[in-house]
């Protein structure tokens, strides 16, 4: 952030003493002026790295999570789904969990105790041990259906 401001600055003072070279009264009050809004751009409040408006998020997923599924730490809801490759022999997917470690399936293997069985185009098919679907999507959108 520093650095835009720095560049920025720099930027207008060199085209301001470019642009008014002939004219020196100007000069010196565009200086001027170029020198109050850095004087001002350095005043401002550092911006949080994080969205204060977002709301924390892992407060707000939590209500929707099953009670069973809440202490579970490879359960479905921990994960995103960010990569889904479809092929004619092979098909895989790629899961981020909170941390940030990628886990890459195929078809047929476990996520704790889901199956991996089908996938769509913009979704995963997980089956439970008690026969009903568990669909994930790109919007993390996580949802129980008898079947898909």
């Amino acid at each position: 952030m520093n650095f835009f401001k720095i560049f920025f600055i720099t930027l207008l003072l060199t085209i301001a003493g470019v642009s008014y070279a002939d004219n020196h009264d100007q000069k010196k009050e565009v200086l001027e002026g170029v020198k109050e809004i850095a004087k001002q751009l350095e005043d401002d409040e550092e911006v949080p790295l994080n969205d204060p408006f977002a709301g924390n998020e892992g407060t707000s997923s939590m209500s929707s999570i099953p009670e069973d599924e809440q202490d579970n730490e490879m359960s479905l809801y921990n994960f995103k789904l960010v990569g889904l490759i479809s092929g004619k022999d092979h098909s895989y997917i790629s899961l981020v969990n909170s941390g940030g470690e990628v886990m890459t399936m195929t078809l047929g293997q476990f996520l704790g105790e889901n199956k991996l069985v089908d996938l769509r185009l913009t979704e995963a098919i997980f089956k439970k041990e008690d026969g009903k679907y568990m669909i994930i999507d790109f919007n993390n959108q996580v949802r129980e259906a008898d079947d898909y």
